[in-house]
């Protein structure tokens, strides 16, 4: 699938996509089709309040989180591997590289992976989506933060043309084949690792899963009723942690029907 269909994919069935198409069809029905506009703007709101309950989203989030838990110590690799998330040049008034809080937390681990010998090499893989290619690659902002995070250039491989996921195995193995490597940690959020292990996997890429930047295991649960009642309450964190889980299975379900898993 075109990076651009699967970009456009995510949003549109995500639950603020699937609430704004909702009250677009309530909003168009409400002189020819009362009714309808009247079901559409209920399931809106229906969607919204369970989409937005914090039960709910940790509940899909962590069916994803909870499937590559490391169940012992991690192994020694030839390599570890990171995927970006999102990073962002400094453009004034912003002094430093700007990461989002995946790709720092990822960052962070594979810099402390890299500190305890668990492997001599770290690939950095992100690129730009092709309609900005006029701005640098994700992985040019992570080599510069995981340096300062006391990862020497020598040890640094970029990836920088990658625009996905997909493409983020098919561009490593590339890399990994022309160093004769093949065993490496790869290191991306619990949240995502499902996907991306089974697309390097299916590359034939030894990857061995190492997450990081858990959302719903490492929340604690309620402490008494007050906090459960107001755990009901929708809000923006739980409604962003549920798009971001509805994303991961669409986007296994399409890697699986395009038969790239």
């Amino acid at each position: 699938m075109p990076v651009f269909l699967s970009k456009l994919l995510a949003p549109a069935l995500s639950p603020i996509g699937v609430v704004c198409e909702l009250l677009l069809v309530s909003i168009l029905a409400m002189r020819s089709g009362p009714r309808l506009a009247r079901v559409a703007a209920a399931a809106a709101l229906l969607v919204l309040i369970i989409a937005g309950n914090s039960h709910f989203s940790a509940l899909i989030a962590a069916s994803l989180e909870s499937r590559d838990v490391p169940r012992k110590p991690l192994p020694r690799a030839q390599a570890i591997v990171v995927l970006s998330a999102d990073a962002e040049p400094p453009i004034p008034p912003q002094p430093t590289v700007l990461l989002d809080g995946a790709t720092a937390n990822r960052l962070l681990f594979a810099a402390q992976l890299y500190r305890l010998k668990m492997a001599p090499i770290v690939i950095l893989s992100g690129g730009r989506v092709p309609w900005s290619k006029d701005r640098p690659p994700a992985s040019q902002g992570m080599a510069e933060v995981i340096n300062l995070l006391g990862v020497p250039q020598a040890a640094i491989i970029q990836e920088p043309d990658s625009a996905d996921t997909f493409e983020n195995a098919v561009d490593v193995k590339a890399i990994l084949k022309a160093r004769r490597l093949s065993s490496v940690l790869l290191v991306t959020s619990a949240m995502h690792m499902p996907r991306a292990l089974a697309l390097f996997k299916h590359q034939g890429i030894d990857a061995i899963p190492a997450p990081c930047d858990y959302a719903a295991l490492t929340r604690p649960p309620a402490r008494n009723w007050q906090e459960a009642t107001l755990d009901l309450i929708p809000d923006a964190g739980s409604l962003q942690m549920t798009s971001m889980a509805v994303r991961e299975y669409l986007g296994i379900a399409v890697y699986h029907a395009a038969g790239l898993l």
